[in-house]
């Protein structure tokens, strides 16, 4: 799934981490679940990569459901395609992680909250 929009980072990781810990590290890019890492593998920096992924686009869709409450149409229409655009990265997300590949997303692909 990389292309020129999406940085693949894979092999900054243990490749036993990755094995290990690829199916919470992909539930983890869901947002509501971005903490799961920290309960069922507390030291995989590869679980953390998701958790962090999941993290950010939690804050991205109480961003874009705000702007929609605060700024009418305007902010529906904006808040609208945030919501599309994180509704997309985490199924990016999802198959990157399930096949063991870490893949910074494009605009939030930088951001890190947690390490």
């Amino acid at each position: 799934m990389a292309n020129n929009f999406m940085e693949d980072i894979t092999a900054t990781f243990d490749s036993a981490d990755i094995e290990k810990n690829k199916t919470v590290a992909a539930l983890a890019s869901i947002p509501a679940l971005f903490w799961l890492p920290f309960v069922a593998a507390k030291d995989s920096p590869f679980a953390k990569f998701y958790a962090n992924v999941g993290l950010v686009l939690l804050i991205a869709g109480v961003v874009a459901s705000i702007l929609m409450k605060i700024l009418g149409w305007f902010g529906g229409l904006v808040g609208g395609l945030i919501q599309l655009a994180v509704t997309i990265a985490v199924i990016i997300s999802l198959v990157n992680g399930f096949q063991g590949k870490a893949v910074k997303l494009p605009v939030i692909g930088d951001i890190v909250i947690i390490k």
